[in-house]
């Protein structure tokens, strides 16, 4: 049988052809090989350079490379967080003719690390908790896309410093299977096995000196399970409120957040008699909100801005009259998010006075008074209204802004800052 390379990329063979395929993986010569970090696998794994990326290559059968490189592909489609597969490679044999397995080949994952090198340096509790969060996290929106993973464990996951917490990314997809809907039976089995997994590996790494004093492997193992029911709960309930109680939105997003976790996209859909909004988060990948937020309305904000200005955006659009339910931007999101640009943003912006704004942009400004909307409404018990947040917010709120400035800025200027 002749070497065959199934490829994504239709240049990718051609880059790939140049490695020792004729060669077991573990007799590959040294010019060919990255020295990078690898995790603990039951297959020999390597890195190498194949033209300008570097790839991660793993012997296995056929049949399962196969099939990984089609869950993988799948996983990428669907948006979830995992390694790129690039090729797979069959028809392997050596220089005597004796068949070699074949090996699947996925680009690697750039400033990522498996779990064991980042705990090469005693890690603190806090870091070690921010691991668990990422791999809950992971774990959720896997399931949320109907993937059951088989093998949930830190071995089979990359970790990446995302700000100041960590993002998971799935590595090996072999055990795991792709359904329409996972049973809870489905998800509970992956939440037991990431247990089980999660407290070994910490007791490994506890024998072998390298896991803080303070962490004991146990109640971290099961800590994930409480991360994940929390996230899956707060993820997966639909909520109905009445139309003028908006602000109830903003509550649960902030609950969301307090959990650690960013609600990027929402799905709200508004009853046939226009009384109730049912509202659903999802969840999608990270910068989602700059880049939808600049697509929809030309505005240009920092991730935290773009994400609340989205939030107001889909929550406007749910009232409506030309809102259709069951698509979370509307019929036409374009001509909707002008219109909210047009009515809503600027005016807001504008009304606040040029002399009490600082330095403060279009954006943020918008952002602040979104935030004293929330305060307001809850201190009500309704939604105030944006017209209303606004009369208050320059009238109580600005003043004590910029007197507090001018103060400051007088004590630098006499040098009494600190």
């Amino acid at each position: 049988m002749a070497l065959q390379i199934s490829a994504t990329n239709p240049e990718q063979p051609a880059v790939l052809l140049d490695l020792p395929w004729n060669t077991q993986l573990d007799e590959w010569p040294a010019e060919c090989l990255v020295a990078l970090p690898r995790g603990i696998s039951r297959h020999v794994v390597r890195f190498a350079s194949a033209g300008p990326d570097v790839v991660a290559v793993k012997e296995i059968t056929e049949r399962a490379a196969v099939r990984e490189f089609g869950l993988l592909r799948d996983l990428h489609r669907l948006g979830i967080p995992a390694v790129d597969p690039l090729a797979v490679v069959t028809g392997r044999v050596d220089a005597d003719g004796e068949p070699l397995e074949s090996a699947l080949i996925t680009r690697h994952l750039k400033g990522s690390l498996p779990y064991r090198s980042m705990f090469e340096s005693t890690m603190r509790p806090s870091t070690v908790k921010r691991l668990m969060d990422a791999l809950a996290v992971l774990l959720v929106r896997l399931h949320l896309a109907g993937f059951a993973w088989g093998d949930c464990s830190l071995s089979n996951a990359l970790f990446r410093r995302d700000a100041g917490a960590y993002a998971a990314y799935l590595v090996d997809a072999e055990t795991g299977q792709l359904q329409q809907n996972l049973s809870r039976g489905q998800r509970e089995y992956d939440i037991e096995l990431a247990r089980m997994n999660i407290a070994g590996e910490l007791m490994d790494l506890e024998a072998s000196g390298a896991l803080h004093p303070s962490v004991d492997p146990i109640p971290f193992g099961a800590a994930i399970v409480q991360r994940y029911e929390d996230l899956w709960h707060e993820l997966t309930r639909e909520s109905v409120y009445p139309v003028g109680k908006r602000h109830y939105i903003d509550r649960r997003i902030r609950r969301l957040n307090d959990l650690g976790f960013d609600v990027a996209e929402m799905q709200i859909e508004r009853s046939p008699v226009g009384d109730t909004v049912t509202f659903l988060p999802k969840v999608v990948d990270a910068g989602h909100h700059q880049r939808q937020l600049l697509r929809l309305t030309g505005l240009d904000a920092e991730e935290n801005q773009a994400r609340r200005l989205l939030n107001d955006l889909e929550s406007w659009m749910a009232g409506e009259d030309d809102y259709v339910p069951g698509d979370p931007l509307g019929a036409r999101p374009e001509v909707l998010a002008h219109r909210w640009v047009r009515d809503v943003f600027r005016p807001t912006v504008r009304a606040v006075p040029p002399e009490l704004r600082g330095e403060m942009d279009a954006a943020q400004i918008y952002h602040e008074v979104l935030e004293h909307r929330w305060y307001l409404s809850e201190r009500a018990g309704h939604d105030v209204g944006i017209e209303a947040t606004v009369d208050d917010y320059v009238a109580n709120v600005l003043p004590h802004v910029v007197s507090a400035l001018t103060v400051q800025a007088a004590d630098e200027s006499a040098g009494l800052s600190p």
